[in-house]
């Protein structure tokens, strides 16, 4: 019975340790820098949020967040590296609708479930899409361009950041309203594709207001349509679809943090509630209107409620354009 007694002591000691131990280790969070992982190439919409709103945190928690940008597979690779990380807040992914709630959808099989897998930590907001065309594109509007591609089926050609992602997807959901025929380019992420486009690789794509309107301003791209159900406050002078006689078509993506599965939920509290003040703020709020994103300051509850929704919005979705990725 004695030795009983002193192994029950023994682990009650233990537990009690580890319980000190872990409540010090949240109660000191961060202690160290925290890496983003951005499953995207440098340069789209979601790299550039993350590191805006990243630079805001470090200021705020005192620690540094490292940027670490592991594009590949549609987001697939760099979202799986963090499913497997520690689940300690210091390895995050900056996720957004494709890797989240379109790839479980259109991959027969992915190494990591969106809901199982992670935590939402805190959105950042929503960004509406911009259908941009090279200069040497006639059609000023997206009427004009529905006419030009119904003259010469499969001719025109579009950029995608990827088969399956936001753009992509974008595009195919345009084709069908329109009752066109348009080739599919992909490319390693949304940068690239923009770049190709400016180029005259291609002839159009769908893209991020982000990652477009400098090169719309300077008129190495022209905008025809805003794919959300307003027009952005960074492009005021470009009209929605519906405006464009395309009504119903109306595309829109989020952006936000994901943390681990099992991530301690003191720490996933103290991410969202500073990630809310930063976003919400007038500073930001002016900023995120240039780049046409929309600010949300969600619970990790609400996000998963979201992100929930979603899946299955963008299950109907990739079913009725019969898409399927490798």
């Amino acid at each position: 019975m004695k030795r009983l007694s002193d192994i029950s002591s023994t682990i009650a000691g233990i537990i009690m340790a580890l319980t000190v131990t872990t409540a010090t280790a949240q109660s000191d969070y961060p202690s160290r820098p925290i890496v983003f992982i951005i499953p995207q190439a440098a340069g789209g919409s979601t790299d550039t949020l993350a590191r805006i709103i990243g630079q805001k945190l470090g200021d705020v928690l005192g620690q540094q967040i490292v940027m670490d940008n592991r594009p590949g597979a549609n987001g697939i690779i760099g979202t799986d590296f963090v499913a497997k990380a520690a689940p300690n807040g210091y390895t995050l992914v900056v996720g957004g609708t494709g890797t989240m709630a379109i790839n479980s959808n259109l991959y027969a099989k992915i190494p990591y479930d969106p809901v199982k897998n992670f935590t939402p930590v805190a959105m950042f907001g929503y960004s509406t899409s911009v259908l941009v065309v090279h200069p040497s594109v006639t059609a000023k509007t997206i009427g004009e361009l529905v006419t030009l591609a119904k003259a010469k089926p499969g001719e025109y050609k579009y950029a995608s950041a990827g088969i399956g992602s936001s753009p992509h997807l974008s595009a195919e959901m345009f084709k069908q309203m329109a009752g066109i025929d348009l080739l599919h380019v992909p490319y390693k992420g949304s940068t690239p594709g923009v770049t190709a486009t400016m180029a005259g690789e291609v002839n159009m794509m769908f893209t991020g207001v982000a990652s477009a309107v400098g090169s719309i301003k300077s008129g190495r791209l022209r905008a025809l349509s805003i794919t959300g159900p307003t027009r952005s406050p960074a492009l005021p002078g470009v009209p929605t679809a519906n405006e464009s006689g395309m009504p119903g078509f109306e595309v829109d993506f989020w952006i936000g943090l994901f943390a681990p599965a099992g991530t301690p939920l003191p720490v996933i509290a103290r991410l969202n509630a500073e990630i809310n003040k930063i976003i919400t703020s007038d500073a930001m709020k002016e900023r995120f209107e240039t780049m046409g994103v929309v600010p949300v300051a969600a619970t990790p509850e609400k996000f998963g409620e979201i992100l929930a929704k979603d899946i299955d919005r963008w299950s109907k979705a990739v079913k009725s354009a019969g898409l399927k990725a490798e």
